[in-house]
């Protein structure tokens, strides 16, 4: 169940939302009007993304290194960074890193409505902290919005010493059994240097794609078929 509460306000023309977890308020600009993120140019796809894992996972210095592609130096996110990543001119995916703080992991599902891909950081290193990951991305997904999407999984800090490899990760969150009736990947990487960060974008660039385009074809049908029921009842 959802326990985050919402209040809105107005910024100019945006509207946005401060979320309230455990009676401390977060606002770091979800702007509810999606368009505002979406790319100007009609014939890019559109695709949304949420970015999750457990706190100092590595998720934000992944995405600023996807997006900027240099060195930024982050903070841990306390509510959710938003940003839009364009690949190719042919798609555009907006980016939700939420928390992952014990708190925020408790409203990681008030994100997963219409979500097209789902990005999962792992901090190999962090060998205390692996089976609470992994509980945590079983429960994400058994959300029902998130039903047969897509999984990257990111074994994140593959540079320190002793760090497990993808292949450990697989089988530790038995990513085969979990993800049987979905699209998964998972690649080792550094966020800190983005050795991996390429590759796993454009594996889920590829099942973000395919899953898209399936949702444009099943509107086009459906279009078509109402056009010509209401042609047959004109």
């Amino acid at each position: 169940m959802c326990s985050l509460s919402s209040q809105h306000f107005h910024a100019g023309e945006e509207t946005w939302r401060a979320h309230t977890v455990s009676g401390q308020q977060f606002i770091k600009g979800e702007k509810l009007k999606m368009g505002l993120l979406s790319s100007k140019n009609p014939k890019v796809k559109q695709a949304q993304i949420l970015l999750l894992g457990l706190d100092s996972a590595g998720k934000s210095t992944l995405l600023y290194k996807l997006k900027l592609v240099e060195d930024t130096v982050t903070l841990p996110t306390v509510g959710f960074n938003v940003e839009m990543i364009e690949l190719e001119k042919s798609l555009s995916l907006t980016v939700w890193d939420v928390g992952g703080q014990q708190k925020m992991r408790t409203v990681w599902d008030c994100y997963c409505e219409r979500t097209d891909g789902l990005v999962y950081v792992v901090d190999s290193a962090d060998k205390q902290r692996l089976q609470d990951s992994r509980r945590e991305l079983e429960r994400i997904l058994k959300n029902e919005h998130i039903k047969n999407v897509p999984v990257v999984l990111f074994a994140n800090k593959q540079d320190v010493p002793g760090a497990l490899t993808a292949e450990d990760i697989t089988r530790m969150f038995r990513v085969k059994k979990l993800c049987c009736d979905r699209s998964w990947y998972v690649q080792p990487c550094c966020a800190l240097t983005g050795d991996g960060l390429a590759e796993g974008l454009g594996k889920l660039a590829e099942f973000v794609r395919s899953r898209v385009k399936s949702r444009a074809d099943t509107a086009a049908f459906f279009r078509q078929n109402l056009s010509l029921s209401s042609e047959r009842w004109s």
